[in-house]
């Protein structure tokens, strides 16, 4: 027979667990919708609305982390996934504004956040390279593509595995699409 008193703590142990894990969700989904809504601005260079939603954002997952702490945020799945879209539209901002990813202070996030943030990022330069091109903005189109290839050369180094690894080939198929964009573009302006 298992100890009344143990079964007891496991259920409030469990039930404020399960409080938890329904509040960090809901809070997650928000801020991955948002993320989402700040690539879409950047993707039409509305850099005004792009800088007020990662502003909200940080402090989103500030209060985040002050009321959970990091470790029991990095738990639960939704939490990671709302971080990587979260770093995935930080990066994009920073590469189009400042042409360099910055760490993003004050808040305790790891490196599998970046790393996949960054490597889905990639895929957000070809949809902005995309627009640059029809919009007749060729030599953005090429700086777009240089930066990309210099983000992959720095992360070829790291030999992801795992889900880190899917991410890191997709962003090298990306690059590629980036590739051949520049490619296609160089052979219309020789015509």
């Amino acid at each position: 027979m298992i100890d009344k008193k143990l079964l007891t703590s496991l259920k409030e142990n469990y039930q404020a667990s399960e409080t938890q894990r329904r509040q960090i969700n809901s809070a997650a989904n928000v801020i991955l919708f948002e993320s989402k809504k700040t690539i879409f601005a950047l993707q039409r260079n509305d850099f005004k609305i792009a800088s007020q939603k990662l502003s909200e954002l940080e402090k989103s997952l500030a209060q985040l982390e002050k009321r959970f702490g990091s470790g029991r945020l990095q738990q639960e799945g939704s939490y990671r996934a709302a971080v990587e879209e979260y770093l995935e539209s930080r990066t994009l901002y920073d590469i189009i504004k400042d042409h360099k990813i910055k760490p993003v202070k004050n808040l305790n996030l790891d490196y599998s956040g970046y790393l996949g943030g960054i490597c889905d990022m990639i895929g957000e330069l070809v949809r902005y390279a995309t627009n640059l091109a029809a919009a007749g903005k060729f030599n953005e189109v090429a700086k777009i593509k240089k930066l990309a290839e210099d983000i992959m050369t720095q992360l070829v180094d790291f030999d992801m595995t795992g889900y880190l690894r899917t991410k890191y080939d997709q962003s090298r198929n990306h690059l590629r699409k980036l590739e051949q964009m520049a490619y296609e573009i160089k052979l219309r302006s020789k015509k």
